[in-house]
């Protein structure tokens, strides 16, 4: 499938800047109180949430009208493609092929120099040069350069540019043409590949627990490295990139939101011989529908991202409290907790699959309305694939709301990480003494960050939206009626974007209804007592129970999506020991009545 970008006359992109500039100031003249969460910080408006999250959603529907006022014909299809960069001088610098190489190297050198320092440095993710450069500096910082300026993943993916080189390698020693199998890669499969790619590392990186331990990260890595090159190798390389490789199909499409295009080249790996500048979102109005697979991976990052920010707020923790309480679920949750399944990893990996799926269903919902309202002919998938790019800019401003004083301050660990990699006292550029600066932002700065860059980017997806119905739709009073519900969505996301990212940071649930260290408690069939202490190593626990009839004990703590047990009993009625933790962890000591009727547990436990 191949998107067209629109080209929009210099006219066009001045009156589409007024909309959106009217839009904003408008939302920030209604800019009211509320609490922002960030780094632990707090920051209280003179006025209620309430009527920041109604200024915020009423400054789109305002672009809405605005924009329907200003643009009543389709853009013109003109040629004009704006500034083509390759005329500027210092491209020809830039893109000489000794710069080139240069870059190629640097990137797989720091490839490199992960899996290096993830199997082989210091196991402190503070003191490891992987975690900090994986999660830092390329998925958050490289994610904002691709949105806002331009993306680069093509120039440096390391994958790519490893297999070239062999590629290059065995033509020149005359073994073969082609490094692939020349495999076809079926049409009917589409992108689900990275669909599927990028759902994983979305797991790995929101649920996993050691997926910041750097000889886990770097294990990941190197399975992701061996699943992208057996890509290549089947279908080529041009075809697993474009269908296979989650980064590089999720960087271009953020990178459609951008002001630089990507270059046009008469082959993979020739010079570029156009290299565009266009208005930003230009590239997220398109004259092609998506397909199915296409559309499920733009709702799948931006339904990662809400997740992300989801799991941060008091209403999860609730919920996972609810879970726990709930009499209905106890054997479910036994059966977790015997199998060595940490049970709020498993609920959250539930959670984190089903989200997408309701996004889809929302979407498919608002785009059968979309089809509706104007009484289209369009089936409704075709709807859907025309409008998801639309969605981009609110997960780029997602992103940019929920992650940039992350950038800010966790990024500042490269650094003194530059100096010592593999964290064993190196200090090669003189940086390895440098101090995190943690006061660089504040709670203020935070949530009038994530004001502007929630309303700006609901604002631009209301716009392209708008520009692709007039694009879609035969009359512009039918273009202007299709985009009446998805009006409606946007504003109800804004709103609920704004009330998320104000919700205070919470820790995980306390499972233990109760956390008194004795007591007597009367336990139903499958009903479970916990008590979780924050243990140093060396520290001690003397505890002692009685029951009226022979139950189960366990000493447990959790280690990622697993469970550990120091101690277990698969049945007692009387038992009475010392606890020595062996290392500095949260342990839990856990009761649970495996009997059909009613047990009575008397129980003391001592901290000395």
């Amino acid at each position: 499938m191949k998107l067209i970008q629109t080209k929009l006359p210099a006219r066009n992109i001045y009156r589409m800047a007024l909309a959106f500039s009217t839009a904003v100031v408008a939302t920030l003249m209604t800019a009211g109180p509320t609490r922002a969460h960030a780094l632990g910080g707090r920051y209280d408006l003179p006025l209620p949430l309430d009527l920041y999250l109604a200024g915020a959603g009423g400054a789109v529907a305002l672009s809405f009208v605005i924009m329907a006022l200003v643009f009543r014909a389709p853009p013109s299809r003109g040629r004009g493609r704006g500034v083509d960069l390759l005329r500027l001088r210092p491209m020809a610098v830039i893109l000489h092929p000794v710069m080139v190489t240069l870059l190629q190297i640097l990137s797989v050198s720091l490839f490199l120099l992960v899996l290096a320092t993830g199997f082989f440095g210091n196991q402190d993710a503070l003191k490891n040069f992987a975690p900090t450069f994986v999660w830092v500096i390329w998925w958050v910082g490289l994610a904002y350069v691709a949105s806002l300026v331009g993306n680069l993943w093509p120039a440096i993916n390391p994958w790519a540019i490893a297999f070239a080189w062999l590629e290059r390698v065995v033509r020149r020693i005359g073994a073969r043409d082609r490094l692939d199998l020349g495999l076809y890669y079926p049409s009917w499969l589409g992108v689900w590949p990275a669909v599927a790619l990028f759902g994983a590392f979305a797991w790995f990186e929101l649920i996993v627990e050691t997926s910041k331990v750097p000889e886990t990260l770097a294990t990941a890595v190197l399975i992701y490295s061996a699943i992208t090159w057996l890509g290549m190798i089947a279908f080529g390389r041009e075809a697993w990139l474009a269908h296979g490789e989650a980064f590089s199909l999720a960087f271009s499409v953020l990178g459609r939101f951008a002001p630089i295009d990507r270059p046009e080249r008469n082959s993979p790996d020739g010079p570029p011989h156009h290299w565009y500048f266009r208005p930003y979102a230009g590239g997220l109005i398109t004259e092609q529908p998506c397909r199915l697979s296409m559309i499920v991976f733009v709702l799948l990052m931006l339904s990662t991202v809400g997740f992300d920010g989801f799991k941060e707020t008091p209403i999860h923790a609730s919920f996972l409290e609810w879970i726990a309480s709930q009499s209905l679920f106890h054997p479910f949750l036994l059966l977790l907790h015997d199998v060595g399944l940490d049970f709020i990893a498993a609920l959250d990996t539930v959670m984190l699959v089903v989200s997408p799926l309701l996004f889809l269903l929302v979407y498919l919902g608002f785009a059968w309305l979309g089809k509706e309202v104007p009484e289209s002919e369009r089936p409704v998938m075709e709807i859907a694939g025309y409008f998801v790019f639309s969605l981009v800019p609110i997960a780029i401003a997602y992103h940019l709301a929920h992650y940039f004083s992350y950038l800010l301050i966790a990024g500042q660990l490269i650094i003194p990480l530059a100096s010592d990699p593999f964290g064993i006292g190196w200090n090669i550029f003189g940086t390895a003494d440098h101090a995190m600066d943690i006061g660089v932002v504040g709670a203020k700065f935070v949530w009038y960050t994530a004001v502007i860059a929630i309303v700006v980017g609901h604002v631009f997806a209301v716009g392209v939206a708008h520009f692709v119905a007039l694009r879609v739709f035969e009359t512009p009073g039918a273009a202007l009626k299709s985009q009446y519900p998805f009006l409606v969505l946007m504003v109800a996301y804004t709103m609920l974007s704004l009330w998320i990212l104000s919700q205070p940071i919470v820790g995980g649930p306390d499972l233990g209804s109760r956390q008194e260290p004795s007591g007597e408690v009367s336990l139903r069939p499958y009903e479970f007592r916990e008590l979780c202490f924050d243990l140093a190593t060396e520290d001690e626990l003397w505890y002692e129970f009685r029951s009226d009839q022979p139950i189960a004990f366990d000493i447990h703590y959790h280690d990622g999506l697993s469970v550990r047990f120091p101690v277990k009993l698969p049945t007692a009625a009387v038992h009475a020991d010392r606890f020595v933790a062996e290392q500095g962890r949260n342990y839990c000591l856990l009761w649970r009545n495996q009997n059909l009727s009613k047990s009575v547990l008397k129980y003391r436990v001592v901290r000395p």
